[in-house]
Order: structure tokens, then sequence, then C-alpha cells
């Protein structure tokens, strides 16, 4: 089965082309809302309009509360007639996440549509507080997105002077994807002093070749926790590549794929993450 993080990001690899419908206003305050992603579920909950949430999309499954929500589908697959059981005043889709024909399709048939933005660290705290706006929760959001971009700026601050080190982030082994310089995880691998060796690909999740890889002969590996503990197998095979010289293989919480304040936390762990990789870096060379 496909995983909520890998999905996420081939979504947003097939969707970022399309160009994003305008959104509804963010006047009135949303009673029965339905969130198309799982981090959106997510922020309800983190701006404490977790009550108001009343239906989710498919891989929901943080917090516990969501799990017993009514699922609806997903962004390509949308059971209307839950749908219309459900009566929300607010859908809340993902701008990045969901084919632009989709929305038009739901405004259509009369709902409020939201599109929230969700492509880079800015993009996560104002994703925060529009959720915050849009549900009457603004000064919960509005402490809840200091409180994120406040430790996104600690962790900036104390690797500012960090050794450089190259890195490749795997999103999944086959087909091979990655990320771009546009993609929150690119940011929180230059913050904690890594340089993505993508970060200069057009395509925000692109399909990349173990050639292309190798050439690029990265000093560290990471992936999503969810990747599995074969995640980095087959890269044993190329011996000289020098993240396998220098044992620098690293699996970070499945939250460091997911837009939401507890991306704070995963940066942590990317940290820690490439201060041991510079440590074993300098006892292999």
């Amino acid at each position: 089965m496909i995983r909520t993080f890998t999905l996420a990001c081939l979504c947003a690899a097939l969707c970022a082309c399309s160009k994003p419908a305008t959104d509804s206003t963010d006047t009135d305050t949303a009673r029965r809302v339905v969130t198309f992603s799982p981090h959106l579920a997510e922020i309800m909950f983190a701006v404490g309009a977790g009550e108001q949430l009343v239906g989710v999309s498919a891989w929901s499954d943080y917090p516990r509360a969501v799990l017993e929500l009514p699922e609806i589908g997903d962004a390509f697959s949308i059971d209307q007639e839950q749908l219309s059981l459900l009566q929300p005043d607010l859908l809340l889709v993902w701008e990045s996440g969901m084919p632009a024909h989709t929305v038009d399709d739901l405004r259509k048939r009369g709902y409020r549509v939201v599109a929230i933005r969700t492509r880079n660290l800015d993009d996560v705290a104002n994703a925060v507080i529009r959720v915050g706006l849009l549900t009457g929760q603004r000064e919960t959001a509005d402490a809840v997105a200091s409180q994120f971009t406040a430790e996104l700026d600690a962790l900036r601050a104390s690797y500012v002077d960090a050794d450089p080190i190259d890195v490749f982030f795997q999103i999944s082994a086959r087909p091979l994807y990655t990320v771009n310089r546009e993609h929150f995880i690119s940011e929180i691998i230059t913050l904690c002093g890594g340089r993505n060796i993508f970060d200069d690909l057009a395509e925000f999740a692109p399909s990349v070749s173990a050639e292309a890889v190798l050439d690029r002969d990265p000093e560290v590996m990471l992936a999503a926790a969810n990747a599995g503990d074969e995640a980095f197998v087959e890269w044993a095979r190329w011996p000289g590549l020098a993240a396998d010289r220098y044992s620098n293989y690293y699996l970070l919480p499945e939250t460091i794929g997911r837009g939401t304040p507890r991306l704070a936390m995963a940066a942590r762990s990317a940290c820690v993450a490439l201060d041991q990789s510079r440590t074993n870096r300098a006892a292999n060379q």
C-alpha cells in the first residue's frame, strides 16, 4: 500500500502544474468543515477547531480523533453522496494536491472551497493562520504559527555556521523521487546546514535516475520513516558513494512530509542526523 507521505508528494508532483482556482472569502466562520488532505485535518486540530471538522480524506490519521470521522475519498475520487450528507459549509483543499478541475467541480456543486498552500515553511505558518481565521480560531492559530516559526528560526540560527554537507532526500525508491528547492523538506535541509543535491530541478517533486544521484554523490541520504528499513538497501550496490563510505543513511519521522506545525519536530531530527553525518564524514576521511 502506498503510504501517506509518498502519495502526498506524488500528488503534489502531478497537481502542481494545475492552475489553482480562485478562493472563496474568509469572512464567514465555518462550523462544518471537510478536509481533503491529512495535513489539513491535522491543522484543524492544531488551531483548536477539531470539533468543527465533520469529514476527512483518506489516510487522515492524526490526531487519533480523525479516525472516528467519516471519510469522503481523496483528491481524485470523492464520495459525493457522503459529502452531501455531511452538509459542510467549508471544504479545505490542498492547493498542490488536488486537480483544479476537481476544485472547480466542487464549486459548481455549490460548496464553499478554500485552497490552502503548503509548499514551503512560510506557507505552513500562513496555512495555520488562514485555517484559524476561517474557523474563528485566530488567536490560537496565531500562537501556534508563532511558536512554529520561532522553533525553526532557533534551529536556523544554531546551524548558520555548520559545515556544509550534500544531501539526497528520497521520497520513494521505485520509482525514485526527490524534492527541489521549493519544497519545505529542502528548506529544512538548508536550515540544518545541508545542501539538497537536486535543489536546481524545476519540478516540485521530480523523478530522478540512480545515475543522476551517483553523479552528484551525496554525503547523506535521508528518507521518511514510512519508507521502511529497506529504504536504502539498493544503494549498497555502489560502495564508492560518499553516503555509503560514511554510513550516512537516516530515516526521519514521517512528519517530515506533512505540512503542519509538527514539521518543527521533524526539522530537529533532520539537524541531528546531519550533525551525526558530519561526525561520520570526519571519521572516514
